[in-house]
């Protein structure tokens, strides 16, 4: 695994799960001061500069961070396990919407519906291919089909994160449809 990614991998733990691995804090909004994130990072023995962490954010295939409009904070999108309010705002999503996992949790999923699991939000895909490659790397994948557009209309709430990720608080198992990953017809749902 390369240096960046090594990087952005202990950038994402201290900016969603332990900010204090890196000896910094976040705000009630999940922002963490950029030159602190820095220095924080250099002294657990990381190499690090203002270039590389700015690349890191620039080229992050999910687009997990973000940087404030004048460049001095830094947060993760989403995907937290300690308490912050990402400035979220509440949006109608599309009529379905997907959640990839492995095998060992379709069980309990179909039964307890989907739960955050230590995160403040349950994490949906927009299309069945995504959530395929989110439960590949959990072992065998399996999706779901979210009927978000019923769930909005029992009033449960989705948002939408900066990098397009919706989220949910919970999905409950009567909006859940396992979907049969070998059926031509999951190609048309992607």
């Amino acid at each position: 695994m390369g240096r960046e990614k090594n990087l952005s991998k202990f950038i994402c733990l201290v900016l969603r799960h332990k900010p204090e691995a890196a000896g910094i804090t976040l705000d009630s909004h999940g922002w963490a001061d950029a030159d602190s994130l820095i220095r924080g990072i250099s002294q657990t023995g990381r190499t690090i500069d203002r270039d590389m962490l700015e690349k890191i954010v620039r080229t992050d295939e999910k687009q997990r961070y973000s940087f404030s409009p004048d460049g001095t904070r830094i947060r993760a999108s989403q995907g937290h396990s300690i308490p912050v309010d990402a400035g979220l705002k509440e949006a109608e999503p599309p009529e379905f919407l997907y959640h990839g996992t492995s095998e060992k949790s379709a069980a309990s999923i179909m039964s307890e519906g989907l739960k955050p699991m230590g995160r403040l939000y349950v994490h949906l895909s927009k299309d069945a291919e995504t959530a395929r490659s989110v439960g590949r790397r959990h072992g065998k994948p399996v999706v779901f089909r979210v009927s978000a557009g019923q769930m909005q209309r029992c009033n449960i709430q989705f948002f939408l994160s900066e990098n397009g990720v919706w989220l949910s608080r919970h999905v409950p198992a009567e909006f859940l449809e396992r979907l049969d990953l070998e059926k031509p017809v999951f190609e048309k749902l992607a």
